[in-house]
């Protein structure tokens, strides 16, 4: 058990075991500390590639520390307020917000008052609930009462992010609420709805971004899995929780340590975006030459920067890519995530986005950066990739990509499910054939 401090400070656990304490020191600096307990520990990693393990007297503190942290929380400040009102939070620091959601965050963290003790994670302790009552939860996301209110007191978990989400335990083929320390096992995404100034219509984010992850893994790269399903008249997606894992009995839950490059490399949230201050292509290239296996991570992340590029995917910021950290912090990429394309909404008219308005989240470069969708050319990939020091290697990703992708978006059109709406599948399919198309005739 962890020493009371005189500063404000929240205990943060992985799987059970203490890691360090997060503290607010009297100037309001943010402070983190390792305990020797954890530095000693076979399991003993860094909470964030940002934040080395370093011995039990050295204090982490400021922007660093406070940046890993509020990244762990929903982006909107809208879903902020939402979640301070319905847990009585003292502000919308992301201290005072984690002090009452932090039991089950993104990765393998829990963070806990300084006289709470996690229970074993060993035992799933959970309570089933029926279609009703999960539909109730979900129609509850969006307001400030209580999301059910038989287990609001344990429903108390963070997830980071744009989107209005909650998270739950599948266990045994029945959907959970989990209490004590039981990790949820999938997050339920809601439609996006109307968007921006402009009211961009994302009612059909849930059919968008399946497909589009249909489309991801077809092309060889990992995604999270993911399905749409229906409780009541709630609609949402589905994902499998990759930072989770059921051990080998099935009988309980491993919360698997990972962040996202915001995270792993100091930014706060506010910069996810490069245009903002946040990492790139070329830094993140450079950032992956110390992965575990950083030929097919580099690989990975490149070939993702094209596909995006094909789906008219816009939101690869550096919040949508993440790491698993291993022991004495070795990591490695991990599946694709939250991809969205913009084919549907494009066009020239209300509530469309014109198609030299789309920006995406990475420039690639030239003897400019370039952001605009339409005017990204071969030339700009291939001078990115010289910047990464992957041109070889980019020319036959590009041609292996581009010889993929017919087959794919054929296949996938010939297998959608009875209904699917034709207004997401076929802009997407043939937006992203007419791309691939376009960037073919530039390579021959």
């Amino acid at each position: 058990m962890p020493r009371l401090s005189k500063n404000r400070s929240l205990c943060i656990w992985m799987n059970g075991l203490y890691v360090g304490r997060w503290s607010i020191n009297r100037q309001g600096k943010h402070e983190f500390q390792y305990d020797a307990s954890w530095l000693d520990s076979p399991e003993a990693r860094p909470v964030s590639l940002s934040l080395p393990l370093a011995p039990a007297d050295f204090v982490y503190s400021g922007k660093i520390v406070e940046s890993y942290f509020e990244n762990l929380l929903p982006d909107s400040t809208e879903i902020r307020q939402r979640i301070r009102a319905r847990f009585g939070a003292a502000s919308l620091s992301s201290f005072d917000l984690l002090a009452e959601i932090g039991r089950d965050c993104v990765g393998a963290l829990q963070i806990l008052p300084e006289f709470e003790v996690p229970g074993t994670s060993e035992v799933l302790e959970a309570r089933e609930v029926n279609e009703s009552e999960i539909e109730s939860i979900l129609n509850r996301i969006t307001s400030n009462g209580p999301m059910f209110q038989a287990f609001d007191d344990a429903f108390r978990i963070s997830i980071a992010g744009a989107q209005e989400k909650t998270a739950m335990l599948f266990h045994g083929g029945q959907w959970k609420v989990p209490l004590g320390s039981t990790p949820t096992t999938h997050i339920l995404k809601l439609p996006l709805g109307r968007i921006g100034a402009a009211g961009i219509d994302m009612s059909t984010s849930i059919e968008n971004e399946w497909l589009c992850s249909r489309i991801v893994s077809s092309l060889g790269l990992a995604t999270a899995k993911c399905d749409i399903a229906r409780f009541g008249d709630a609609k949402v997606l589905v994902v499998e929780r990759f930072d989770r894992r059921f051990a080998h009995d099935g009988q309980w839950v491993l919360r698997i340590p990972q962040e996202d490059f915001c995270q792993a490399n100091g930014y706060s949230s506010s910069q996810k975006y490069e245009a903002d201050g946040g990492p790139g292509i070329v830094s993140i290239m450079k950032f992956l030459l110390g992965s575990q296996n950083p030929q097919r991570d580099r690989e990975a992340f490149f070939k993702a920067q094209i596909v995006n590029w094909l789906l008219a995917a816009p939101d690869g910021h550096a919040k949508n890519y993440s790491v698993f950290i291993e022991r004495q912090g070795r990591f490695h990429l991990t599946p694709m995530y939250d991809i969205m394309s913009a084919y549907p909404v494009i066009g020239h008219g209300k509530n469309r986005i014109p198609p030299e308005h789309l920006k995406m989240a990475m420039a690639f470069v030239g003897k400019n950066r370039h952001y605009e969708w339409d005017k990204i050319r071969l030339s700009h990939i291939r001078e990115t990739a010289r910047r990464c020091d992957y041109e070889r290697d980019a020319e036959e990703l590009i041609l292996s990509l581009l010889s993929r992708v017919p087959g794919a978006l054929s296949e996938i059109s010939s297998t959608l499910p009875e209904r699917f709406p034709e207004s997401v599948a076929e802009p997407i399919l043939n937006g992203m054939l007419k791309a691939a198309q376009r960037l073919a005739h530039e390579v021959s």
